[in-house]
């Protein structure tokens, strides 16, 4: 037996219409085998590059329209720099592991050809330690820098959530006061 369903107060369509994201699904890569960094692939990504026909030699922040944070724009610079944050992510990790891994190698190779497994483990405690105290301040200074990019990227998208729900709340008002 069905029970009928009797739709009490707002219409389904008219509540989405409230929340301000449209439902997406972004993708997780298989982790890089330098960086061990699981990429993002983002549904919403922009275009790597503009079509042929956008190209031109002045940067469009040169023409100012007078409309400040239109639409799309400040939902790209969200885009552009979640991109940016994560390359920077990636870069990272993959130079310090290469690095690491180069140095690590070069201790191995440095002890005697039949080493005994004692003499590698304090080789290599020995180089853990020493690693850590080494790149101390050029992993905090990334640290801190990745930091303040990722509360600036916060803020941004928060600022694109907001704008997102203005613009439904506005386009809601404006049907329901031509009806």
């Amino acid at each position: 037996m069905q029970i009928a369903r009797r739709s009490v107060g707002l219409p389904r369509l008219f509540l989405r219409s409230f929340h301000p994201s449209i439902p997406q699904s972004d993708l997780v890569a298989p982790p890089d085998p330098i960086s061990h960094i699981r990429p993002i692939i983002y549904e919403d990504s922009p275009s790597q590059s503009p079509p042929a026909y956008l190209r031109h030699p002045y940067s469009l922040s040169e023409f100012n329209t007078g409309e400040r944070n239109a639409p799309g724009e400040l939902e790209l610079q969200f885009k552009l720099q979640r991109q940016q944050l994560d390359t920077f992510h990636q870069n990272f990790w993959r130079d310090s592991n290469t690095r690491f891994y180069a140095a690590k190698e070069s201790v191995l190779s440095s002890l005697p050809q039949p080493a005994a497994a004692r003499d590698s483990e304090d080789a290599l405690s020995a180089f853990y330690t020493q690693w850590v105290v080494q790149e101390k301040k050029w992993t905090d200074d990334y640290t801190k820098e990745w930091r303040k990019r990722n509360n600036h990227l916060i803020a941004l998208g928060a600022r694109v959530a907001f704008q997102r729900l203005a613009i439904r709340w506005s386009s809601l008002f404006k049907r329901a006061s031509k009806s």
